[in-house]
């Protein structure tokens, strides 16, 4: 495994190709042994072989995307993990994609616990601040498809009332405010988001607090939407996780 790992690495380095002789010798690897390897590594798919030449296959192609991948959603957690402690908040990342309200990435501590999903986030968003923040950064058209598969519905008494009302609600949002909501879909909490868009994609950044600490909920999204602004230029490559 070793060795087939090494010349993997060896056929990455060259993107025009290479033959099996100087693939060989890179990996310090006997001919015969090089060629065994390679055979297998082209009937497996991880590499395939054009005019002598060998080339990353389908299969390593793919095992590469997904470790870029686990990168990004790693790169992602360690830095929610990070506000989660400088600013002693739950810290949630979600995004807007193909139609649906998805939570991506939460990081809690049990002193600090983020907010049970007692109703679907999916079908809430009306009530909660992420679906709220995701909203306001639709057009008017996708806001109504979205109500129109998700109408507004009585999470607590202190949701909002109807589909008109929210939508002039979601007119009224400053195009890069905090949205804030309290208590409409969970009693006892606060939580406040905060929009991220790259490219044309809706996203955001969003805290939740005890209701007896509202206080501390506008200067901690602010704080939040500060450090998302330092980092958003090497956060932009782990916006799609």
């Amino acid at each position: 495994m070793q060795r087939a790992m090494r010349l993997l690495e060896a056929v990455a380095e060259h993107p025009y190709g290479a033959p099996a002789k100087q693939l060989a010798r890179e990996t310090g690897l006997a001919l015969p042994t090089a060629y065994h390897l390679l055979r297998t590594l082209v009937h497996e798919g991880y590499l395939h072989r054009e005019k002598g030449l060998f080339f990353l296959g389908e299969s390593a192609e793919r095992l590469g995307s997904s470790g870029a991948e686990q990168k990004r959603r790693s790169t992602m957690v360690d830095t929610l993990a990070q506000w989660r402690d400088s600013i002693g908040v739950p810290v949630y990342y979600a995004m807007y994609r193909e139609g649906e309200i998805e939570v991506m990435c939460v990081s809690d501590t049990p002193g600090n616990p983020a907010v049970e999903e007692w109703a679907d986030f999916r079908e809430t968003g009306h009530a909660h601040a992420i679906g709220q923040c995701l909203l306001s950064q639709l057009d008017e058209s996708a806001r109504r498809d979205h109500l129109a598969r998700y109408p507004v519905q009585s999470i607590t008494p202190y949701t909002v009332g109807d589909n008109h009302t929210l939508l002039r609600r979601l007119e009224r949002q400053r195009r890069m405010e905090p949205v804030v909501e309290r208590q409409e879909y969970a009693l006892g909490t606060v939580c406040a988001a905060v929009p991220i868009t790259v490219g044309t994609t809706a996203a955001t950044m969003a805290i939740s607090l005890p209701a007896h600490q509202a206080d501390r909920l506008l200067p901690a999204a602010r704080r939040l939407q500060d450090e998302i602004g330092r980092l958003l230029g090497s956060l932009a490559l782990s916006i799609s996780i």
